[in-house]
């Protein structure tokens, strides 16, 4: 993947697959400590210990329509190979939460990409669910609530078309006054 707003809403999706109501995305940038964290964390279904222990190989997935399962696998690789690590804690019944972290100046880093577009996408797949976006730079922050969306819109469901161009461009905006990631 290219861009790393693509692994957010691969993991988002998987968050969701799992019956997630709440994901909490931070994307967290200390350009002093040169260090980017990305953290998706669901209350879904969790996985076992023993699957938790094999997330990690491709071949392992839940899907029944393939036999690989390349999103984790690859999002740990992106942090991997940019001097990073990933981290993933679960519990059964309680939620997952997958975080990893990443060189912010490495050269072969991906950029964060279109994030506005990605959860934009997520939230008009998925009006019922709900999203917590935090995206930080050196104290700059910028947080996208959809709970509190949604108790402004008086009955308007949150995936009309005017409702998305609106989040669209509130995200853009935030994003590029408060906290852009370089």
């Amino acid at each position: 993947m290219r861009e790393l707003s693509m692994h957010i809403l691969d993991l988002a999706q998987n968050s969701i697959a799992a019956g997630a109501s709440l994901i909490e995305i931070d994307v967290i940038a200390d350009t002093v400590a040169d260090t980017l964290a990305i953290c998706i964390q669901d209350n879904g279904s969790g996985m076992s210990s023993e699957y938790a222990r094999r997330v990690l190989d491709p071949f392992t997935t839940t899907r029944t329509t393939r036999r690989v399962g390349m999103g984790i696998p690859m999002f740990a690789q992106a942090a991997r190979e940019c001097e990073g690590d990933i981290e993933i804690t679960t519990e059964k019944g309680l939620g997952t939460k997958i975080e990893a972290k990443f060189k912010l100046s490495h050269i072969d880093r991906a950029p964060l990409g279109d994030v506005a577009t990605t959860l934009m996408t997520l939230i008009a797949a998925n009006p019922d669910i709900d999203i917590l976006y935090k995206q930080a730079c050196d104290g700059r922050e910028f947080v996208l609530d959809t709970r509190e969306i949604k108790s402004q819109l008086d009955g308007v469901s949150i995936n009309e078309n005017a409702v998305l161009k609106w989040i669209v461009q509130y995200i853009s905006e935030g994003l590029q006054t408060a906290a852009a990631i370089p």
